[in-house]
Order: structure tokens, then C-alpha cells, then sequence
């Protein structure tokens, strides 16, 4: 069991991690500007707030991603041993 939540910065660990789990890269609606996605999420089927949340290119993810320092937490198991969804962003410091 690996319960235990990892952290990475590496684009190609975070995009197979989201999409072997089914998810997407999305920003918040209304929170960026032109030319800005805003506030950067992860959205999985099935979670309420779709319609708050818009698609975005993983490129355009990437970059806002590397340009507020953020890293990418995540567990691959829960304890008792199943798939996890966690996942979240947090300051790279």
C-alpha cells in the first residue's frame, strides 16, 4: 500500500497521472484575463461544478502551472489499498 501523497513538477508524471485516472486540465471560469487561464484544477466525470470549470489545452495548463511555482500532490492509493483521485496544487517551496 502506498498511501502516502508524492509531489512532483514533472509535466509528463502529472499528465499521465490525470489521465490514467480520467481526468482533465480545466481553469476556473472567470478567474483569468486575456490570454490567461486563471485558477488551474484537475476535473474528473462525475464531480459537480462543471459548470464553473473549462477545458483547457495541457500546454496552457503547463504554463501556468510552471509560471505561479506550483507542484502537483498526489497519492496513487487510499489506505485501505484503492485507487485514489487525490490530487491538489501547492507551492513549490
Amino acid at each position: 500500500m502506498n498511501a502516502e501523497a508524492k509531489k512532483t513538477t514533472d509535466h509528463e508524471e502529472i499528465k499521465h497521472w490525470v489521465e490514467d485516472h480520467g481526468g482533465k486540465p480545466v481553469s476556473v471560469k472567470g478567474t483569468g484575463g486575456k490570454g490567461d487561464p486563471g485558477l488551474l484544477r484537475i476535473d474528473f466525470p462525475g464531480y459537480s461544478g462543471e459548470d464553473t470549470l473549462e477545458d483547457i489545452s495541457w500546454d496552457e495548463w503547463f504554463d501556468k502551472f510552471d509560471e505561479k511555482h506550483l507542484a502537483f500532490l498526489y497519492r496513487e492509493e487510499t489506505s485501505k489499498g484503492k485507487e485514489s483521485r487525490f490530487c491538489k496544487l501547492v507551492s513549490r517551496k
